[in-house]
């Protein structure tokens, strides 16, 4: 057990505050024993639907129960109040991220039920002050988020010295896109300051046990148990990475490798959502059904048939690369079959897709080669050689560049700008992860209508 795990101290309600001081006792010797606290963090619009979350989480082994910031925007202090009186024995967190009126916002919280009240670490020091002094009145704590913050480790030290009660070590949703790792910022603060630490973004059961092995006291977990499908068994996973204290031995992944796997894990719409309904092509199908297409892109510009360039193309691309073939719209004559594809196959060319038309068709449906295009003809062209390999080019409606990323399943193909491909990766996967919840619930009896609130968010 790290020694800093000694030094950790409970907040205590304003409510029956003998009583919880006691329970809160009780609880230290528990989590301590336990190697770290685990607080879930709803990050959720709907309150009923947090309510059950949070249930489950807590049976999974959850400690500490925080009514994320988008709940509190959505729902307001009622959402605090709720989770208070749900789960009148538990630590509530309300995250405000308060920025401003210090003293108001710590104020309405505390009164609503929070233990543990989150603030911006980035505010002004007056901000922090007046914080400070009105949890001090109202008998909770202060966790302060580094999320943002230029310099972490001075900004802590001083948060310190100011009398916060707890760090976060946070990096924010749209910074783990980017490939930035809360894990990093928390191996700079640990050691360093002599309050909790607490730590938050993107961890799961691996992260968790890195992150107690790292010093953390405090494990924060949204995503990973909040979009679960199985939320009881996915808390219960994390609390056994915080147990023992080892993350997973993982291969040293370039962003590329993570990209592409990734990419191999969610589907053509996950992808567009993730692009705001962005990047599909029109008008095009998977010849062979199901098979999943994923790799970059050898762009070749061909027309009305001529077939040297798309058959050259296989020549110069290599091992995973897509090849992507504007026809110049033509559909009456195929400039692809079953010869090149079979070429493909031997050269390791993960998938071809063609604006305009393919034939053998027969034969490279016994292939299962991922082939798109928008339609199938006998006709043959010649090759004549006209055209470019790897000039950018518009293809069923998307210009597509050489190395940009292509993904196609029976949905039809999505086009990811290279440089956007890591961050739209990991956007995908916690959109698939948000549908798998949302799958769950749907199958215990809710409808779309009833999670999605959809009279409620409409649009006025």
């Amino acid at each position: 057990m790290h020694p800093r795990h000694k030094t950790i101290l409970l907040p205590c309600s304003l409510a029956s505050a003998h009583d919880r001081v006691m329970l809160n006792l009780r609880r230290i010797r528990s989590l301590v024993m336990n190697h770290g606290i685990l607080q879930v963090a709803l990050d959720l619009l709907d309150l009923d639907r947090a309510v059950k979350i949070a249930q489950e989480a807590v049976e999974g082994g959850a400690d500490w129960i925080e009514a994320g910031t988008p709940l509190i925007k959505s729902e307001g202090m009622h959402a605090v109040r709720t989770l208070r009186q749900q789960f009148p024995h538990a630590v509530i967190v309300a995250d405000m991220k308060v920025a401003d009126t210090g003293a108001l916002e710590v104020e309405m919280a505390a009164k609503a039920g929070a233990d543990v009240i989150g603030i911006l670490a980035d505010a002004d020091d007056a901000v922090i002050a007046e914080s400070v002094r009105a949890a001090r009145l109202y008998g909770v704590k202060i966790m302060a988020d580094l999320i943002n913050v230029a310099d972490p480790l001075a900004r802590a030290q001083q948060l310190e010295s100011f009398g916060v009660h707890i760090i976060c070590a946070h990096v924010g949703i749209d910074q783990q896109m980017t490939g930035k790792e809360s894990l990093n910022l928390l191996s700079t603060l640990s050691g360093q300051i002599n309050i909790p630490l607490a730590v938050a973004g993107g961890i799961d059961a691996s992260g968790a046990g890195d992150a107690i092995r790292n010093g953390a006291e405090i494990v924060i977990v949204g995503g990973n148990i909040v979009r679960s499908a199985d939320v009881m068994g996915s808390t219960k996973e994390i609390r056994r990475g915080m147990n023992t204290g080892r993350g997973d031995v993982r291969r040293s992944r370039s962003k590329e490798e993570e990209t592409h796997d990734i990419f191999m894990q969610v589907s053509a719409p996950n992808i567009t959502d993730a692009m705001h309904r962005k990047g599909a092509m029109n008008g095009i199908v998977s010849i062979c059904g199901t098979v999943k297409l994923v790799g970059k892109a050898v762009t070749v510009q061909t027309f009305a048939g001529d077939w040297a360039k798309p058959v050259e193309a296989i020549d110069v691309g290599m091992p995973g690369d897509v090849i992507v073939i504007n026809n110049d719209g033509g559909t009456h004559v195929a400039p692809w079959g079953e010869l090149a594809t079979l070429s493909c196959i031997k050269k390791g060319i993960s998938g071809v897709v063609i604006d305009g038309a393919v034939r053998d068709v027969d034969d490279i449906r016994a292939l299962k080669y991922p082939v798109f295009a928008k339609s199938t003809v006998p006709n043959a062209g010649e090759p004549k050689g006209m055209g470019e390999i790897n000039a950018e080019i518009r293809c069923c409606g998307q210009w597509v560049r050489p190395g940009d990323w292509i993904v196609g399943d029976e949905s039809g193909v999505v086009v990811i700008p290279a440089e956007q491909a890591y961050e739209v990766a990991r956007r995908a996967l916690e959109i698939r992860k948000t549908e798998e919840r949302i799958r769950e619930e749907i199958q215990r009896g809710s409808t779309l209508a009833q999670i999605a609130h959809l009279e409620k968010w409409e649009k006025r």
